[in-house]
């Protein structure tokens, strides 16, 4: 059990420092049995820390001594008088007994322990560097008091030794702030007493999160409630166990809580939910998913409760109606950002009085996936109601047309961010009308896996020009071809960034009037897996914005040969990023980009290039001033001991074999 109190580690102090004297080294810490824990020094002859240690004295004929015959009272009260953390952290290496008996100590309870603190925090600074590998970190800037420490135990590094190690490693250096536990073996994982020995000895925990556990319930989060009372952020996924009595004593006690996530937790229901909602007047933020056992009345009281301050929402796979929605209309007078996500149970009447109640005048960002609720008249309710839209993302809303895509984007002055996703009845007509509609707002259009966008003829619409439209993203829409690229093109004359994914009815046709008529410069271009470009498209684009462009993208386009990279090597100035995976290309074509003096390269991708062989290999060591990712997985021409060769030139390269 290595390093069982991890007293040290300049990443794991948020104010800088390190934790641990070389005197007191704790990375040498060996299992015994499944009873003893050995705390052994390095470099130092072997010590007495238990009844079963070996040590020269046994060969001498003396005892051991009798300290760890005392009773657990006796050893608390000597304990409680040591005279600081790191003495207690020492004590805790001796034995499982010894850390659970001191990681049942309240800080309270320790002699002194008030006075002590702020000097024990000094001394910890000021100490050096220790072991770090008890648990990996996260580390952010200081706080001022208590709550200085982060910690993340994850997998099987999840133990209730391990959080007791915590509790008396972190108890008297600044405090633990936040602590993230994901998943455990099902045989040493977490418990309601490994839970319980960070609440006795973390009084100053503001985030807790719990994920995926299946061995903790009410007991141990009652115990953080009482003892935590500081704690701000709560977050509970995959606990079944954990039910509304724990909540409730969250609420009780932890009344500073601001954020609040939920997830697959089928115990808690609405009880648990009102209390929060009635004993916690900050919280700011709510997160609940697949909870079946909340409801209504749950969702309605923490909205009503915390109408003045909660700004995010997010309800997803719940089974709420459309009283729910009406309460967010009315209620959610703060919030900026809502998500609502599978509600079945919510019809077009709820979210049509959500619009309606002019209650979301501040949500700036909102996404609706998967709710069969959202019809035409209910989205352009939505989009009267919300008149500080920003961003919007529509997904796997069946029953949204291109009449409710316009009447909405007509409705939203202050859109900038539209993204529709899997709404097979939007069709390009839709598409011109959103982008007419917010000709001067509208800065990002992202359009996926709508089935029913097909190709239509400029004079069958009415045309009106997007000037402030920076980004497209069109993604596997089987529909979308040259005429409808065109159509865009001429429409958006200020596009800057571009993704065109998976569109086999693409050709370079359909992409010149785009790129002839882009005014400001194209800057990041993605083409991968459109199967009908050639040579000739990408000719075109880095002759007319090879001044500008910083990212090329072109996997998967199997018509793109060495005549490509010829181009780019004579016409781009700027370019740091290309992906040329699954292309045509040969040895030619490397050898010509890495002859281009003015090309700045920092990743070049080259997957899946058969005809890259080692031949390649001298040309890509030319590149080693600049290039910091080299992606050549799949190559199969070019050998192993050849990409070795090549790690070594490019040292400071990332590579992808």
């Amino acid at each position: 059990m290595p390093t069982l109190v991890n007293y040290g580690g300049e990443d794991q102090f948020f104010g800088g420092g390190s934790l641990c004297t070389s005197s007191i080294d704790l990375d040498r810490l060996y299992s015994m049995g499944s009873s003893m824990d050995i705390y052994y020094p390095p470099h130092k002859r072997a010590r007495i820390c238990g009844p079963y240690a070996v040590s020269s004295y046994e060969y001498e004929g003396e005892r051991p001594s009798s300290i760890g015959k005392l009773p657990d009272e006796c050893l608390f009260e000597i304990f409680r008088r040591l005279p600081s953390g790191r003495e207690r952290s020492a004590c805790a290496c001796v034995s499982k007994h010894w850390l659970f008996l001191l990681s049942s100590m309240r800080r309270n309870e320790i002699s002194g322990g008030a006075e002590k603190s702020a000097k024990e925090d000094e001394e910890m600074k000021t100490s050096s560097s220790g072991d770090v590998e008890m648990v990996s970190c996260d580390v952010s800037g200081g706080l001022e008091g208590d709550g200085y420490l982060t910690r993340c135990l994850e997998g099987k590094k999840a133990t209730d030794v391990r959080l007791a190690a915590v509790a008396v490693g972190t108890n008297g250096r600044g405090g633990l702030g936040k602590l993230s536990i994901r998943g455990t073996s099902s045989t040493r994982g977490v418990t309601n007493i490994g839970i319980s020995a960070i609440a006795r000895g973390c009084p100053s925990l503001r985030a807790l999160s719990l994920w995926n556990l299946s061995s903790i319930g009410d007991d141990g989060l009652v115990e953080i409630a009482k003892e935590c009372r500081l704690l701000e952020k709560l977050d509970l996924s995959h606990c079944p166990f954990v039910s509304n009595k724990g909540l409730i004593a969250i609420a009780e006690n932890c009344r500073d809580l601001i954020s609040l996530n939920i997830e697959s937790c089928p115990k808690i229901g609405n009880e648990g939910l009102e209390a929060i909602g009635r004993c916690c007047p900050r919280l700011q933020s709510i997160s609940i998913k697949d909870c079946p056992l909340v409801g209504d009345h749950g969702v309605a009281s923490l909205v009503s409760s915390a109408s003045s301050v909660l700004s995010k929402i997010k309800l997803q796979g719940l089974n709420i109606t459309d009283f729910s929605l009406a309460v967010i209309g009315h209620f959610g007078l703060a919030v900026t950002s809502l998500f609502l996500g599978s509600l079945r149970n919510a019809s077009e009447k709820g979210f049509w009085v959500m619009g309606n109640a002019q209650g979301l005048k501040k949500v700036s960002s909102l996404t609706i996936t998967s709710c069969h609720g959202i019809t035409d008249l209910s989205l352009a309710a939505i989009g009267k109601g919300c008149t500080n839209l920003k961003q919007m993302c529509l997904r796997k809303c069946l029953f949204v047309s291109d009449a409710g895509l316009i009447a909405f984007s007509g409705a939203v002055s202050s859109l900038e961010y539209l993204q529709v996703e899997e709404l097979d009845r939007i069709s390009m007509r839709g598409v011109i009308g959103v982008i007419s509609n917010c000709e001067m707002k509208l800065k990002s259009l992202s359009i996926a896996k709508c089935m029913g966008i097909k190709d239509l003829l400029e004079g069958s619409l009415m045309l009106s020009s997007c000037t402030s439209l920076r980004s497209l993203s069109i993604r596997n829409c089987p529909g979308f071809g040259s005429a409808s690229l065109a159509m865009v093109g001429k429409l958006c004359p200020h596009l800057e960034h571009i993704d065109l994914i998976s569109l086999c009815g693409l050709t370079d046709a359909g992409l010149s009037p785009l790129l002839e008529n882009s005014e400001a410069g194209l800057v990041k271009v993605n083409l991968s897996n459109c199967l009908n470009i050639t040579d000739e498209a990408v000719s075109t684009l880095v002759r007319l914005h090879g001044g500008t462009l910083e990212l090329l993208n072109l996997d998967g386009c199997r018509k793109v040969s060495d005549a490509s990279l010829v181009a780019i090597a004579d016409n781009c100035l700027l370019l740091n990023d290309l992906d040329m995976s699954k292309c045509s290309i040969t040895d030619s074509g490397v050898s010509v980009l890495s002859l281009a003096g003015h090309l700045n390269l920092q990743v070049l991708s080259l997957a899946g290039c058969s005809m890259v062989s080692n031949k390649s290999v001298p040309f890509l060591k030319k590149l080693a001033g600049s290039l910091i990712g080299l992606n050549l997985q799949h190559c199969r021409s070019i050998s192993s001991g050849m990409v070795e060769q090549l790690a070594e030139s490019l040292w400071r390269c990332d590579i992808l074999s």
